[in-house]
């Protein structure tokens, strides 16, 4: 098993920046890419961003493309999303997740993640 906690949430203006951090514990070799989603009030969850351990191969959804970065740290066994210029839609419960697997087509469904973290809450003013 691997264990995912999330940090960083917080509320920020719009405009505003945050960094989430996710620590991943457990079986961590068997993880090969790291998801970060979203949920908002009232709304289904959503594919936010993700990369691969490896190669550090990263893929966005078009919402956050040039506003949020992932990145690794395979030491620390720890993913980061920097989240910049803010808006009050990304306000939402954001998720990390680890998948055993990888895939160049289908890293952005939910249904390829083995394990996920219990979310931090953003909240961006306006």
């Amino acid at each position: 098993q691997i264990q995912l906690v999330e940090s960083g949430g917080g509320l920020v203006q719009a405009g505003g920046s945050l960094r989430l951090s996710c620590a991943a514990s457990g079986r961590t070799f068997s993880s090969v890419t790291m998801g970060w989603f979203h949920q908002a009030p009232g709304k289904e969850r959503e594919f936010v961003a993700a990369i691969t351990w490896s190669l550090g191969s990263t893929y966005y959804a078009d919402s956050v493309k040039g506003r949020f970065t992932i990145s690794r740290d395979n030491a620390k066994n720890t993913v980061y999303l920097q989240m910049n210029t803010l808006k009050p839609e990304d306000t939402a419960v954001y998720y990390c997740a680890s998948a055993r697997q990888y895939s160049n087509s289908y890293y952005y469904l939910q249904g390829i993640y083995d394990y996920w973290g219990q979310g931090t809450q953003v909240t961006v003013s306006s």
